[in-house]
């Protein structure tokens, strides 16, 4: 069965036929296989009707559907319950479905990114001020090791313009000024990395400005480090931030894209919400498929959540009554 199941029924996570070319990651099943199942009234003493759509009850066994990935696993009731039944909707806090939980999980990737960038920059700074501090001594002691290898090998230990040897010489040579300069440049920028790992890892939207500001800022001196000499470090780090800002403008809408903000928010109530589990429902999704073209869209009665629930239960009833 290809696309979308007939009657408007949205086919459950990992249910789909698989992709020869191009797996489809199903980000619900990777949030269950680490965090584990979201399961409601697992503690009630009993359930109704209306809790037919997440908890069923047949054959001595209740069945429970995952609010995250629609995974039906088989308890036994609670030996001491907790509550007399499952708590309302209004009162329930759903997990992330569909594109809202690939965007988290993508957001809190290029944060751990930006947290090691903070961590080698904070690094960085802080040498860059303790070496300032004490740049006098620790050029005498430089000096006094580089003369005691020269007498020892006898003669120079490095004339070249390359190595290490020159590059210490450089950094000895720079004036104290501007490595207070430098270092406080580093601890800005591991501030602003920091800020950034905070808000993607909150899923602010501000954050996701922020990072694509900072990242296409810097594509075109990475670049032009390229044009001067070629190393995997550098087209890797070119790959991974082109990615990113590709990532932010056409996935999350930045600057009024493909309907910007609002249409980005949309997308995400689509995938959620109990409107989302009724979708993914069999049976549930027939009766709320959108009307036809002209037709208003139905609403709901007074009785149309009884009916719905009763529905459901002679469902389940239907089906454990065959072999």
């Amino acid at each position: 069965m290809n696309g979308e199941p007939p009657g408007g029924l949205v086919a459950p996570p990992g249910t789909e036929p698989p992709r020869r070319y191009l797996p489809k990651l199903r980000y619900e099943l990777i949030g269950c296989g680490l965090h584990g199942h979201e399961l409601l009234g697992t503690d009630a003493t009993r359930l109704r009707e209306e809790d037919a759509l997440f908890a069923r009850e047949a054959d001595g066994l209740r069945w429970y559907r995952c609010l995250r990935c629609d995974s039906w696993v088989a308890l036994s009731p609670p030996a001491q319950p907790g509550a007399p039944h499952p708590p309302r909707r209004e009162d329930v806090v759903l997990p992330l479905r569909g594109r809202a939980l690939r965007d988290r999980y993508v957001l809190r990737l290029i944060a751990l990114d930006r947290v090691l960038h903070f961590v080698v920059l904070t690094g960085l700074a802080v040498a860059l001020f303790l070496f300032a501090r004490n740049r006098a001594a620790l050029n005498a002691d430089f000096t006094r090791i580089l003369n005691d290898l020269q007498g020892g090998l006898g003669g120079p230990v490095n004339n070249s313009n390359h190595g290490i040897v020159h590059d210490l010489r450089r950094l000895f040579a720079v004036n104290i000024t501007n490595l207070y300069l430098l270092a406080a440049a580093a601890a800005a920028y591991a501030a602003l990395e920091g800020t950034e790992a905070v808000g993607l890892w909150l899923g602010r939207r501000w954050a996701e400005y922020l990072t694509f500001v900072a990242t296409v800022v810097f594509v075109p001196y990475e670049i032009y480090e390229l044009t001067k000499s070629i190393s995997w470090l550098k087209l890797l780090t070119l790959a991974i931030n082109l990615l990113i800002v590709i990532y932010l403008l056409v996935a999350k809408r930045l600057f009024g894209l493909r309907g910007g903000g609002k249409a980005e928010r949309a997308e995400r109530a689509q995938d959620n919400g109990w409107a989302a589990i009724e979708r993914a429902t069999p049976g549930l999704a027939a009766r709320i498929a959108p009307a036809p073209k002209g037709q208003g869209r139905p609403q709901p009665g007074p009785g149309m959540a009884d009916q719905l629930s009763a529905g459901l239960v002679s469902e389940v009833e239907r089906e454990s009554d065959q072999p």
